[in-house]
């Protein structure tokens, strides 16, 4: 059996016989998803619902109903609530998703307005006897400003029935408007979102290192502050790119090429203005399916975008030129999809601000490090590592004139990134043991006047992906799996501190009969989601399975 057998095994197409009877079922509007329970199979994630302001919240329907069955994009239509002007307290995203059991691949799905993406995610695979829902939740509130005027939306959720692929996917979305509670305050809000692309179709797609989606904007003269959101997914050839080595040992080592390292470049005009680092989502799909089921992967089904800060370049921005906003990815090899939305705040109290980028050591890109340690046996067995690193310090400035004084930001980031697989390849067994992290140090300081503010971020990605396969002499052979995947942040400034940790760990043993069936055993999984901050806002929750279904609700779980 070759290596990849995982890869070819990671998808229930293959598992399930074609031809199966579509279970039509009833539409997620009517069948909403069912609230996890012990001894249930159904999609889960120990992710805390978005709190809620105490107020009543408008609700305005973007679709329902809506079923995906081809690859065509849907549309809707948006209009706010004439009895619900903003600004508003908070703004949330609901949707309702569920696939009919029979055979399917996951799909991406994908949600924007006004060309803006409000929702980026993947869906999960359906088995023979049962199609799983799901719910998604998601704070919109800086995108308040694409919610005050009607926009037209897309829902591009490709997905190729047949007699084959039978699982039909349904969804329903909505968003909650809350008003402000009496004598509240408006939150602080971006006042415009510029999508990346600003067009019908979504996500970008980058094949190579040297393919970019861009942007050319002509923007309000007195911005005082910029970010970009970036969501850039791996697919195709870069679905498993954690598992990627150098071009040289690709062939030997049977996997895919361009080394393990990833990472998505920004720019203003041509030159360097951020890194997003590229987050390593295992679908559904991946590696070996009962991996997760009944707990999918960290984010699998809800990406959150990397902000990268463009502050810097505000006055640059604002200076009434054309300009242009570029994301790419190092090292991309067919494919990544990519997507952006720019959020600017400006300084209402003048139409004009001036300013400059004063400091900007980022550099023309990542220089990073290949180191092979492999050997080669006489009867042809491999041992050894591959890894690749990147280390990149660097530091961007820029001041604006603004209606309150000069107003001058410093964003010193440190990004790191480690790639270490262990090999051991010969007649029985093939073992792929991968430890990469990825670790973000970043600060902001903010100089207006006397006054300066601090403002301290940090990002971890752990994966563990530990893939060992051993062949036995009658023909069989045991796919051993065991995964640790894990998102950290934390954010200390002058007004909030919060901090977020969200792990997945499974394991999964896949048997392959000489007859060439298979099933799998000694399923185990579990979730811990902890979150908190200075509000006063705490949540705390895990989740636990076996064989494939939850077996334990930790105290501090909260759905809505």
């Amino acid at each position: 059996m070759p290596k990849h057998a995982f890869f070819a095994f990671a998808k229930f197409s293959l598992v399930v016989v074609a031809g199966l009877a579509i279970f039509a079922g009833p539409s997620v509007a009517q069948t909403p998803p069912i609230p996890p329970q012990v001894g249930s199979q159904n999609t889960v994630t120990a992710a805390p619902p978005v709190p809620r302001p105490q107020t009543t919240p408008c609700v305005v329907t973007l679709f329902a109903d809506y079923a995906f069955e081809n690859f065509n994009a849907q549309t809707f239509s948006y209009t706010p609530p004439a009895n619900c002007p903003g600004p508003w307290e908070k703004i949330v995203f609901e949707a309702n998703f569920n696939v009919t059991a029979g055979v399917q691949y996951d799909r991406t799905a994908a949600i924007y307005l006004g060309h803006a993406n409000i929702y980026y995610g993947t869906t999960p695979e359906p088995s023979e006897n049962f199609g799983p829902s799901w719910h998604i939740e998601r704070d919109l509130t800086d995108y308040a400003s694409l919610f005050t005027n009607p926009q037209s939306g897309e829902v591009d959720l490709g997905n190729l029935v047949d007699s084959t692929y039978t699982g039909i996917i349904y969804g329903t979305a909505v968003v909650e408007l809350y008003p402000l509670a009496e004598h509240a305050s408006a939150p602080i809000t971006p006042d415009a979102v510029y999508p990346m692309p600003d067009a019908e179709g979504g996500a970008a797609t980058l094949n190579t290192t040297t393919d970019q989606l861009t942007a050319t904007f002509t923007l309000p003269a007195n911005i005082e502050r910029a970010y970009l959101d970036v969501i850039t997914q791996n697919q195709s050839s870069d679905e498993f790119w954690y598992t990627c080595v150098p071009n040289d040992v690709a062939a030997e080592l049977e996997s895919c090429g361009n080394t393990a390292f990833r990472e998505a470049e920004i720019s203003v005009d041509g030159t360097p203005a951020g890194v997003a680092p590229v987050y390593p989502w295992v679908f559904t799909g991946g590696v070996d399916p009962w991996l997760w089921f009944p707990l999918p992967g960290v984010q699998t089904l809800d990406f959150v975008p990397y902000r990268v800060d463009l502050t810097p370049f505000a006055g640059l921005l604002s200076n009434g030129q054309p300009h242009t906003v570029a994301v790419s990815v190092y090292n991309a090899d067919s494919y990544f999809l990519a997507t952006a939305s720019l959020l600017v705040y400006l300084d209402h109290g003048s139409t004009q601000i001036t300013g400059e980028v004063t400091e900007n050591t980022i550099g023309a890109g990542p220089n990073p490090d290949v180191d092979e340690n492999l050997t080669t046996n006489t009867n042809g067995s491999i041992d050894g590592s591959v890894s690749v690193s990147s280390s990149r310090s660097f530091e961007i400035a820029g001041f604006v004139n603004t209606s309150h004084g000069r107003v001058t930001t410093h964003v010193y980031q440190d990004v790191d990134f480690e790639n270490t697989q262990q090999f051991t390849i010969n007649a029985t067994q093939y073992d792929q043991d991968i430890t990469q992290n990825t670790h973000v140090n970043s600060t902001t300081l903010t100089r207006n006047g006397l006054q300066v503010f601090a403002t301290y971020e940090q990002f971890k990605y752990p994966l563990v992906f530990d893939i060992d396969v051993i062949y036995n002499s009658d023909g069989s052979a045991d796919q051993v799996s065991t995964v640790h995947q894990g998102y950290e942040s934390d954010i200390l400034s002058p007004n909030f501190i919060g901090a977020v940790s969200n792990h997945v760990d499974s394991t999964d043993t896949l048997v392959f009969a000489a007859d060439g069936s298979y099933s799998n055993q000694n399923q185990k999984s579990d979730q811990t989601y902890i979150t908190g901050n200075t509000t006063g806002y705490h949540y705390d929750c895990t989740l636990e399975a076996a064989n494939n279904v939850l077996t334990s609700i930790g105290r501090g779980c909260s759905q809505k």
